[in-house]
């Protein structure tokens, strides 16, 4: 199971994820996202753990639970959206657009 981890501390490493998730079970990859052009933590990332039953308990026992100084959260991650387009909050479009 894939699983999306959230407002962790700019501190926070792939190492210290997988660490923390690995007490409840076996870790396939564990990676805090960064920003390509500042270096920066984005604040989040993504743990893979084979065993559903393992990720299921870390979900419920690590979600909004304090770590590297921040509460975290943890959740099942969403699938990306085929073609790797993001969505929009604003419903999609852009420029100007005038009939007069």
């Amino acid at each position: 199971m894939n699983l999306f981890v959230a407002k962790l501390s700019p501190t926070t490493t792939s190492e210290d994820l997988n660490d923390l998730f690995a007490e409840y079970g076996e870790v396939d990859s564990a990676k805090v996202i960064f920003d390509r052009e500042t270096g920066n933590s984005r604040g989040f990332g993504f743990v893979e753990m084979p065993d559903d039953e393992a990720a299921n308990r870390a979900i419920s026992e690590l979600n909004e639970v304090e770590f590297d100084g921040r509460d975290i959260v943890v959740k099942k991650a969403r699938p990306r959206e085929e073609g790797g387009q993001r969505r929009s909050n604003y419903g999609g479009g852009g420029g100007y657009n005038s009939r007069y």
